[in-house]
């Protein structure tokens, strides 16, 4: 059975370097995810981390068990999980969405000065994951070039 799984967390602010922190969690997660076959959107801003896995139950709770224990996350907040018959971000193996005007528009309208995704309720959880879906994914400077499923996006 496929499952979506979403969370919420804070940044561990004892790391000097947020562009090397998200740089190697995604590099992380498009290796693990891809093999795996994993899907999913990471958005960082405001020092709050939200991140959506879709894929095989065990599999996802297995690396939802993992990330509670990730020094870079702190206050880990499970927000959803449900069953899906499709993945909603097939396309990627990791999704990473910049801060974004439309996002941070959508968490004003929620009565949230910044982003924070621990406020979502269901309904509102929705409406997110559909401003992930239709946001431009950003890419991070590496330093060195990297094939589309490094970058996030899933050939299959």
């Amino acid at each position: 059975m496929n499952i979506r799984l979403c969370y919420a967390s804070k940044r561990n602010e004892n790391s000097d370097d947020l562009l090397q922190d998200l740089r190697d969690i995604l590099t992380e997660a498009r290796d693990f995810n891809t093999q795996h076959f994993i899907y999913g959107v990471l958005y960082y801003a405001d020092n709050a981390f939200f991140q959506c896995l879709e894929g095989e139950q065990q599999i996802v709770e297995s690396l939802f068990e993992k990330i509670k224990t990730d020094a870079r996350h702190l206050e880990v907040k499970h927000l959803n999980t449900h069953s899906i018959d499709q993945s909603t971000f097939k396309r990627w193996s990791m999704k990473y969405v910049q801060r974004n005007t439309n996002i941070e528009n959508f968490f004003l309208s929620l009565g949230e000065n910044s982003f924070n995704p621990s406020c979502l309720d269901q309904t509102s959880l929705d409406t997110f994951l559909s401003e992930l879906l239709l946001a431009e994914q950003t890419t991070l400077p590496i330093g060195k070039k990297v094939g589309m499923v490094n970058r996030g996006v899933n050939p299959f």
